[in-house]
């Protein structure tokens, strides 16, 4: 039987557990808690969406192709936005926007391996990244986490052979929640930079890191262009996840390659998200500090109410951004137990097992709660939900 790309990765737990939700009927009592999925509920702030109105109305522009690797003023601008935020100097030619941050990662991908080449991902991954790699023929070399969700580098270099292009870093953690300190970074760094690989840097949630300042001091080196590729996303920052906006940051040379990928696919990243998310850079700081700040407390709201479940054998193993990650106390697998969740408790979480290799028993134990949709008061429903849950 003939097996396409597709057949060769499995389905995005997203779909997956959408399908869960079409046979479940939820109780005014008992109203459903959706805790699948790390994206705003809520539309962007009135000012931003008033932009885009507007250029869809007045500017001709909007409504034609533009430039592949996005349009100049944004990319000027996120690229004075990085260099304050990294305190390095980023310009405008090492910038591209793509169509979210999956495309930057696919395209990334597409510029550096070929069918039987390997990448390494820590696990828990990005199902997504996993997703991706799979059906571009690409070997997914996985890296089990040690101790605090980190991943460590000796046990990286370990898994380097001839065929190893990539190390994949997705900080704060999707979808364990963690930060990785600055020294860990420098580590990975320094080991893709001794084997001539390539260190791809997906920070997504960097608006909603509880440090201060520079997460990291990658973009400080002056030889950064031959290892590191940034990724990022204005999905979280600005609301706009239904527009499609993510970014890369590369040598200009890398962004040449990763042209010809999204030239074919997309031709061009959609005008209104990119002149939404050029906005936003301009004029939401204040309004975005205080989003973070929203989330920083739901987190700290998780973990201050957290001692009911732990008295009870769950684990915080993660914390931070969007997501908690956790383990649970009983002898199902969390697949199973995720169903029962919904069912019985209204809760609608992914299991570790979307998140790790087939047969990992770590995956069996462990769930992502995405808890950037539920507010104080829905977290502290979430944890009695879970407290009186008995498996």
């Amino acid at each position: 039987m003939h097996l396409s790309r597709t057949n060769a990765t499995f389905v995005s737990p997203i779909v997956q557990s959408r399908r869960w939700l079409e046979d479940v009927t939820f109780s005014d009592d008992l109203p459903l808690l959706n805790l699948s999925q790390a994206a705003p509920a809520d539309p962007p702030p009135e000012g931003l969406r008033q932009a885009m109105a507007d250029a869809l109305l007045s500017e001709t522009s909007a409504h034609l192709y533009g430039p592949v690797l996005g349009n100049a003023d944004l990319r000027t601008a996120l690229a004075a936005q990085i260099t304050r935020h990294y305190e390095a100097d980023i310009t405008p030619s090492e910038v591209a926007i793509t169509s979210g941050c999956n495309q930057a990662f696919a395209a990334t991908i597409q510029s550096l391996c070929a069918e039987g080449d390997e990448v390494i991902l820590p696990t828990p991954w990005y199902f997504n990244h996993k997703m991706w790699l799979d059906m571009q023929g690409v070997t997914t070399l996985p890296l089990p986490v040690g101790d605090g969700m980190l991943p460590e580098v000796a046990k990286a270099e370990a898994l380097i052979t001839p065929r190893t292009r990539a190390i994949v870093l997705v900080t704060p953690n999707n979808p364990c929640g963690v930060e990785y300190p600055a020294a860990l970074m420098d580590a990975f760094f320094e080991l893709a930079q001794r084997h001539g690989l390539t260190l791809i840097v997906d920070e997504t949630y960097r608006d909603f890191d509880s440090r201060d300042g520079a997460p990291h001091g990658l973009f400080s080196r002056k030889d950064w262009h031959e290892t590191l590729i940034h990724l990022y996303s204005f999905s979280k920052a600005y609301r706009l996840t239904g527009h499609r906006v993510g970014a890369i940051v590369a040598a200009p040379e890398r962004l040449l390659e990763m042209e010809k990928f999204l030239d074919t696919v997309t031709i061009c990243p959609a005008q209104i998200g990119q002149i939404g998310a050029k906005w936003g850079i301009e004029n939401l700081d204040d309004w975005l500090a205080g989003e973070r700040g929203e989330i920083l407390a739901r987190r700290d709201a998780i973990a201050a109410g957290f001692a009911p479940l732990a008295a009870k054998g769950w684990q915080l193993l993660g914390l931070g951004a969007y997501f908690a990650y956790v383990a649970h106390p009983f002898e199902a697998s969390s697949d199973e137990i995720a169903q029962r969740l919904l069912h019985s408790a209204g809760m609608l979480l992914l299991p570790g097992t979307m998140f790790t290799p087939a047969g990992a028993p770590e995956g069996h134990r462990q769930f992502r709660i995405a808890f950037a949709n539920v507010d104080q008061t829905g977290i502290a429903e979430m944890l009695a939900r879970l407290a009186q849950f008995d498996g």
